[in-house]
């Protein structure tokens, strides 16, 4: 049967406009942000020889495509908007669904924004030089030009994440080939490949080397809220997301290996920008606005392809009666939910203006990956309680992948508990403050329907 969806708008009001290119590129784009042209640096001091430094890259490859497999699944069965909101409702019951949209729309994707946006203006100021006003005023407005291209429509946004993100891709793939290319690195910089000390000493490392690691592959999900908005989500929505989960790992271990033959492996550890450093070395003073210019287009592709999708969660969450029903309002003729885009811009700009956003973003950050196990184990519990469910694609490798996915997020969990047990307390009190959202929007908005198997075709 052709599953291809085309033309008028679906039950959900969204017009299904997004083909397999949109859909790589909207992942891709928010994966790639700024932290690939720092986080090197930060691997490299957990170590002091080349090959773990690049093996963590491969093992958070590895582990982010466990859990893109399991989201691959969820997505193509349920091609709904809102993504994870409606996995979780139909696999543990309308309150988990809503706490996660809570927050992801409340907190986590706006001061995601907030901080980005920041980035951006931070990097600008290599050419223009701002003040920490002028910042914060470059943040916000960026932020609300983004919103405001997205409510042009959903053709519109998608153009524009395109062309970031092909820009991007293009960017990073440059600076990997002249790494390798041009005088200046050398594979003597790679040694020591092995490390001196015994294995067991590096397992502390690894670890706290995984969780930035996986952080910077966080993205891969982003394309499951705007499910319903795909021409074939069936085939597309898996397509995409290994897609470009398997692209931006090639382009994550090739930036690695690249700075770590130019800098070397102490040099990478002590470096603050290891990426213009070493543009800067193989290209000399304009390496470093080369790079500037590609952190500037990273973030900018980073953030439009977060305003896009995330706006879609408090819209599947209003449309079932769990939110504001503002945030069901779509435009009449480009049928794009302006109204949660604009609020959403409007408390993201004020969060970049306030600079609270980093202390937000710490309190709920590691929450994230307690969905994202939660999400993943969501496929175990519908394989079990509903095997008629349709499922145009299954799961690689299950059971294996979503339990590897879940003991890899419950680290993540446990080492914030322990790490930081104050701002994990902060970020479940943050969350649990949706609870009387939750029950006052279920008493005055519930909607007289349940999640069926067929609101999800």
């Amino acid at each position: 049967m052709d599953t291809t969806q085309t033309g008028p708008p679906g039950d959900d009001g969204l017009r299904p406009e997004l083909g397999l290119l949109d859909a790589t590129m909207i992942n891709v784009g928010t994966m790639v942000a700024s932290s690939i042209f720092i986080v090197p640096a930060t691997i490299a001091a957990s170590f002091t020889a080349s090959f773990p430094t690049l093996l963590v890259w491969v093992v958070g490859a590895a582990v982010s495509l466990c859990g893109a497999l399991c989201i691959a699944e969820l997505g193509a069965a349920m091609p709904k908007a809102g993504g994870q909101y409606v996995y979780l409702q139909r696999a543990f019951g309308p309150l988990s669904g809503f706490m996660y949209g809570w927050g992801s729309s409340v907190i986590i994707n706006p001061a995601s924004i907030a901080a980005i946006a920041v980035g951006f203006a931070t990097y600008l100021g290599f050419f223009l030089p701002l003040s920490g006003l002028g910042i914060k005023l470059v943040a916000a407005g960026s932020v609300m030009l983004l919103t405001l291209i997205n409510c042009g429509g959903l053709r519109v946004g998608a153009l524009t994440q395109d062309v970031f993100t092909l820009i991007k891709i293009a960017a990073v793939a440059v600076l990997v080939l002249l790494c390798f290319a041009l005088p200046g690195g050398s594979a003597a910089n790679i040694q020591p490949l092995w490390p001196t000390e015994p294995v067991g000493s590096l397992v502390g490392p690894f670890g706290v080397a995984m969780i930035a690691v996986l952080f910077a592959y966080d993205g891969w999900i982003e394309i499951t809220y705007v499910g319903s908005e795909l021409k074939n989500p069936a085939r597309d929505m898996p397509r995409s997301i290994l897609l470009s989960t398997v692209l931006v790992s090639i382009l994550y271990v090739g930036v690695s290996a690249g700075v770590l033959y130019v800098l070397g492996q102490s040099e990478t550890a002590k470096s603050s920008l290891v990426a213009a450093d070493a543009m800067r070395v193989v290209l000399g003073p304009i390496g470093a606005s080369l790079i500037t210019v590609a952190v500037l287009i990273s973030t900018l592709g980073s953030n439009n392809g977060i305003i896009f999708t995330a706006a879609r969660i408090p819209y599947a969450m209003a449309r079932e009666g769990q939110f504001f029903p503002w945030a069901a309002r779509l435009h009449p003729t480009r049928h794009t939910p302006n109204t949660a885009l604009l609020v959403q811009g409007v408390w993201a700009a004020l969060l970049a203006l306030s600079g609270t956003f980093n202390q937000l973003l710490t309190y709920v950050v590691f929450v994230s990956f307690l969905f994202y196990a939660m999400s993943c184990a969501a496929v175990i519990v519908l394989r079990r309680r509903e095997p008629g469910l349709d499922r145009p694609y299954r799961a690689w490798g299950y059971p294996v992948t979503p339990i590897v996915f879940i003991l890899f997020s419950g680290y993540l969990i446990g080492n914030s508990l322990v790490a930081t047990p104050i701002d994990s307390a902060i970020g479940l009190a943050l969350l649990g403050a949706g609870l009387p959202v939750y029950l006052y929007c279920r008493a005055r908005y519930a909607v007289p329907r349940t999640l069926e198997v067929s609101d999800v075709r």
